[in-house]
């Protein structure tokens, strides 16, 4: 998460930390990102890491290297898990949803950006860097 953090990013840390105690948010890796979604981040992690670790509604940001939800759990031992509402209903989610269920883990979508996305940014970037206008 947290490739080009936008204000979208920014609208479920604050919706999460004001319905929690303490937010854990995972930050995926360069090479989960690489491997999952096909790119490399614009970012590096360790920015990216350090962006979200000092936002004040951030209690502790720790490294996502996998999708692996349940394994997340294990390590960190949340109640809730906080992800936008464009992954409700989806099989992925459905399926994660029924996982933690028999742990008492609940699953809490918040509202999508629709006006700002991290895919909208990239592709700018992108198009902006072909026309050689990039900084």
């Amino acid at each position: 998460m947290f490739d080009l953090f936008h204000i979208g990013h920014l609208n479920v840390l604050k919706r999460a930390a004001n319905a929690c105690d303490h937010l854990i948010v995972g930050v995926t890796t360069d090479d989960f990102c690489q491997q999952s979604k096909g790119h490399k981040p614009f970012i590096e992690f360790k920015e990216r890491l350090e962006i979200v670790a000092n936002l004040r509604v951030v209690d502790q940001a720790v490294s996502q290297s996998s999708l692996d939800k349940y394994a997340a759990w294990k390590a960190h031992r949340f109640d809730v898990m906080f992800v936008g509402d464009d992954w409700k209903g989806t099989d992925r989610w459905n399926k994660i949803e029924a996982e933690f269920a028999a742990d008492s883990v609940s699953i809490v979508y918040f509202p999508y950006t629709k006006m700002t996305s991290s895919t909208i940014l990239r592709k700018a970037l992108r198009s902006i860097s072909e026309k050689g206008t990039a900084p």
